[in-house]
């Protein structure tokens, strides 16, 4: 699924699929996912759309960690460059995790923006609200996000041929997680109407966070998950915590079969690319201090001249006019 995701990312802006020819063209799918293509072509565009924003999302929330899902860029035909994620790491709970939430959360979206004509909006709950407020406007379609996005995220490692037992165990508990945190961000939104904005009713729907939201609480769930070993309990092998096995593993725990590397140093067979020229925070206490960012090797400092809006006027009516101002600024990078 994973090196699915990245060759779905790095499919062409250009190509629309609106032919079932189109679905040859996607590289990576199973047999159950090109069926899924060839009978919902609109469907295809959406997750491929998913597919680049699990890549943009995931390199924002880890931006100031030292593993910065910099692998998701590395070209398709490099194989040898993604150890992070082929192999049961944390951070492979963490890029399939926000996989399924992020295609559910794309779908759902696109059934209330009407760019997915075979769904509309969400169900109006049956739950009666407070005087001054109304069900109304349109909620995300969750129900059938989660529906489709679950049948074209699970579909590879429900293949017979998908890899070890224990990878795919984890691999659909971690999918699985991703989609109960994106049940959670399902909201209430509310709009006000009334004379001169006195907000004297409320027309209200369910809709979802903004997947940066889904992102952190994922980061989260990243940073306290579980090391799991692979174990005969009863008649058939499960996942089971490695260092207290006495209970199982919890549904809202991300989990994982094998440590990641400090990620510090460049090494291809672990799927490190280092931090080397990475940016650091010579102020901060957090994962972005040059201290912790640069592994104790030191960091070089450099100026960068930075040109802004300043001085800016309101003109009557009705424009605005600012002078550009330059600033130097001190950045550091890892040596």
């Amino acid at each position: 699924l994973i090196k699915q995701k990245i060759a779905l990312s790095h499919t062409p802006a250009s190509l629309h699929i609106n032919h079932t020819q189109h679905c040859k063209l996607l590289p990576g799918m199973v047999s159950s996912q090109a069926q899924l293509c060839r009978s919902n072509l609109e469907l295809m565009q959406t997750i491929i759309q998913a597919a680049r924003e699990v890549k943009k999302t995931c390199q924002k929330t880890f931006s100031d960690m030292r593993w910065n899902c910099s692998s998701i860029d590395i070209p398709v035909d490099a194989p040898k460059y993604r150890p992070d994620l082929d192999r049961g790491t944390r951070e492979a709970a963490f890029v399939y995790a926000l996989s399924a939430a992020t295609i559910s959360h794309t779908i759902a979206r696109a059934c209330t923006s009407g760019d997915l004509r075979i769904c509309s909006c969400g169900p109006i709950p049956a739950e009666i609200l407070e005087p001054g407020y109304r069900w109304g406007g349109c909620a995300d379609n969750l129900h059938y996000g989660l529906m489709m996005g679950t049948k074209f995220s699970d579909a590879p490692m429900k293949m017979k041929r998908a890899g070890s037992h224990a990878n795919k165990l984890m691999h659909l508990h971690n999918s699985e997680v991703g989609r109960q945190v994106l049940k959670e961000a399902l909201v209430m939104k509310c709009k006000c109407h009334g004379v001169s904005g006195s907000c004297s009713i409320r027309t209200c729907w369910r809709g979802l966070q903004d997947l940066r939201e889904i992102a952190m609480d994922l980061k989260t769930k990243y940073l306290s998950a579980t090391k799991v070993v692979h174990r005969p309990t009863g008649t058939r092998k499960q996942l089971v915590p490695k260092d207290i096995d006495i209970r199982p593993v919890r549904e809202n725990e991300l989990v994982y079969l094998q440590s990641s590397p400090d990620f510090c140093s460049k090494n291809d067979k672990q799927g490190s690319v280092g931090t080397q020229d990475r940016q650091c925070n010579k102020t901060s206490l957090g994962s972005d201090s040059c201290d912790l960012m640069c592994c104790g090797r030191g960091y070089n400092p450099y100026t960068e001249k930075l040109v802004e809006r300043c001085h800016c006027k309101y003109h009557w009516c009705c424009y605005v006019t600012c002078k550009k101002c330059e600033r130097i600024v001190e950045r550091y990078v890892c040596k």
